[in-house]
């Protein structure tokens, strides 16, 4: 009989299907193979003890030795894990630096590690405007704002941070300030958002911390307003045409939206 066109050797064909089978084999392994639990949590963001997260911090990290003390200070809180992540905070500084900014707005100060972070890197006349309802917080990081020299750079305003921002914008102030970042209540999010949009000048940055929420975004409860409130927020964000975005998987998730 006539040989088939497409016939091969049957030890080659025996040999490809052993080759094929164990390519699939380890394709489905992989597939079923969960990620480590040293380096993701279970909503798929990365843990704080994970290996990953440690080599990006001893490969990245360069953290003022006041800014390393009151982290320290911060940890042993009771609401420590309050604080921006330190990696997060660095990338904040470097933004900060890298547009050049002069005055920045803070929504959301705890014992103060990401408002020092930031007044490190402004130039002398620049200036934070620090939100926050709790003074007790504060008072923790105000002594070592004094010694790292950037006192003078932190106005620090204790009330509603909605109605700093209106004293702001009352006071003639829109579109003067370089940059904003928000970490507060959830469920003014919005609002904090859209009062910060126009404070900010175009080419300006806002940034969002906690976008994920713990995952919690994923599928949002609805007795959860606070992930309700962040999830609608992301949502918006995506087709804002007055800013460009960026959704970053930093800390519990950070979004950078710039003004355009």
């Amino acid at each position: 009989s006539e040989m088939p066109l497409l016939s091969v050797p049957r030890e080659v064909a025996v040999g490809t299907a052993m080759l094929g089978v164990a390519f699939a084999t380890g394709l489905l392994a992989g597939k079923r193979r969960p990620p480590s639990p040293a380096t993701y949590t279970e909503t798929g963001m990365m843990g704080k003890n994970s290996p990953i997260r440690q080599y990006i911090l001893d490969h990245s990290l360069r953290e003022h030795p006041i800014l390393k003390k009151l982290r320290l200070l911060t940890a042993n809180h009771p609401w420590g894990r309050m604080m921006v992540s330190c990696e997060q905070a660095q990338l904040m500084a470097n933004l900060v630096k890298l547009i050049k900014a002069k005055k920045v707005i803070e929504i959301g100060v705890f014992t103060g590690y990401n408002a020092l972070n930031m007044a490190l890197v402004l130039p002398d006349n620049g200036q934070v405007i620090a939100c926050d309802i709790n003074e007790d917080y504060a008072k923790i990081g105000r002594p070592l704002w004094k010694e790292a020299g950037v006192e003078h750079k932190i106005d620090l305003r204790i009330k509603p941070a909605i109605q700093t921002l209106d004293e702001l914008l009352a006071s003639g102030e829109a579109e003067t300030f370089d940059f904003a970042f928000i970490d507060a209540d959830k469920e003014s999010y919005n609002e904090y958002y859209e009062k910060c949009l126009r404070l900010i000048k175009k080419g300006g940055i806002i940034a969002i911390d906690n976008v994920f929420w713990n995952g919690k975004v994923l599928k949002p409860r609805k007795d959860d307003l606070a992930a309700q409130s962040i999830h609608h927020l992301n949502e918006k964000l995506l087709r804002d045409a007055r800013v460009n975005i960026s959704m970053l998987p930093v800390g519990d998730g950070v979004t950078l939206a710039f003004k355009l």
